[in-house]
């Protein structure tokens, strides 16, 4: 951590690899996956380390629904199992814990798990969170984005001209991550170079990382060399310095 002088207020992780990292050791998909979350427990560390205040992974997109009904089962147990043994070390670290996405496909039981880790996991009022730790589960950029327009296009139907005033601000207050500032820092792990399909109006200007690493590999000193380059990038946001 030392040298590094610029830290992200927002970094967000496209967690990819799982699979081609069991497939390497000759084991099933669902392996890689379970390994993962030990890297999932080494950034939550370093973010904390780092004074990073909001960490976000995409753990599930809408589209894996698609994959085979094994894997994604696996997955969904390891989200419960997640809650059942991390909630309360993240509650004693003052960590507060977010899932956002469309948690309408997801089973009442596992909804019900991850509404009740939120409620566990809220500061006290007055007191910031050392850390807010988002999942993005069910999630798509394009079903956030249109949701959204749906709610606007809901609020103004009786008076459509209102909506010429509104601003790029009003339009965040619509997407689920509401109050959560954007990604100063987008990593991706597996040397895939694509967003795919997440976060696609808060990226707008994230900086973008991309490492061959492979999720299950990614730990503390791959996060804080992530630090270490996006400190060294120069964000102009369009603008000349």
């Amino acid at each position: 951590m030392e040298g590094i002088s610029k830290v992200p207020s927002h970094v967000s992780i496209i967690m990819d690899g799982n699979g081609r990292w069991a497939a390497r050791r000759g084991r099933e998909r669902v392996y890689g996956h379970s390994e993962g979350v030990e890297s999932v427990r080494a950034c939550v560390e370093a973010a904390c380390e780092a004074g990073v205040k909001y960490l976000s992974l995409f753990a599930f997109s809408e589209e894996n629904w698609g994959r085979p009904q094994e894997e994604v089962g696996t997955l969904m147990e390891l989200m419960m199992e997640a809650i059942r043994n991390e909630i309360e070390k993240l509650r004693g670290q003052g960590i507060r814990f977010r899932v956002l996405g469309n948690l309408s496909r997801l089973s009442p039981k596992l909804v019900e798990a991850i509404r009740g880790a939120e409620l566990r996991t809220m500061p006290p009022e007055g007191k910031e969170p050392v850390l807010t730790l988002v999942v993005f589960l069910s999630y798509s950029g394009k079903w956030d984005i249109l949701e959204a327009a749906k709610s606007l296009a809901r609020k103004y139907a009786s008076d459509p001209e209102a909506v010429e005033s509104l601003s790029i601000q009003d339009f965040d207050n619509y997407l689920v991550t509401a109050g959560i500032p954007d990604p100063d820092l987008v990593i991706r792990t597996s040397g895939e170079q694509r967003l795919s399909n997440y976060l696609l109006w808060q990226c707008a200007y994230s900086e973008l990382l991309f490492t061959d690493t492979l999720w299950p590999d990614f730990r503390k000193e791959d996060f804080f060399r992530a630090l270490a380059e996006y400190a060294g990038r120069d964000r102009r946001y369009g603008k000349v310095k």
